[in-house]
């Protein structure tokens, strides 16, 4: 039964930065892709960045490219998500997904 536990989210100022961590655990698949998608209240789910695995191919949705970036260490089972000047737009519950599974979430909350 695969596992992933978010980290990493919190209260930050608009332009500040956070890093998400997503952990996963009884996953034994050798190639997959690891994604982030968040939840703000009121709007639709949205897809904001994936990578592969065996070729560290990566997705960033337009609202996020040149602010996030994701990696991940193959030796840990851990995937991340660097968000950098972050507007209150970006408030959300993030949450990591691989295969058909996905995490709990993590609150992330944008405000002066």
């Amino acid at each position: 039964h695969v596992q992933l536990v978010e980290s990493g989210g919190g209260l930050v100022q608009p332009g500040g930065s956070l890093r998400l961590s997503c952990a996963a655990s009884d996953f034994t698949q050798d190639f997959y892709a690891i994604g982030w998608f968040r939840q703000a209240p009121g709007k639709d789910r949205e897809g904001i960045s994936c990578i592969h695995s065996k070729d560290g191919t990566t997705y960033y949705a337009d609202s996020v490219q040149g602010r996030f970036t994701i990696s991940r260490d193959s030796a840990k089972n851990t995937a991340y998500l660097q968000i950098n000047d972050l507007k209150p737009e970006d408030t959300a519950v993030y949450y990591c997904w691989l295969a058909n599974y996905r995490g709990q979430g993590t609150q992330v909350t944008v405000s002066s």
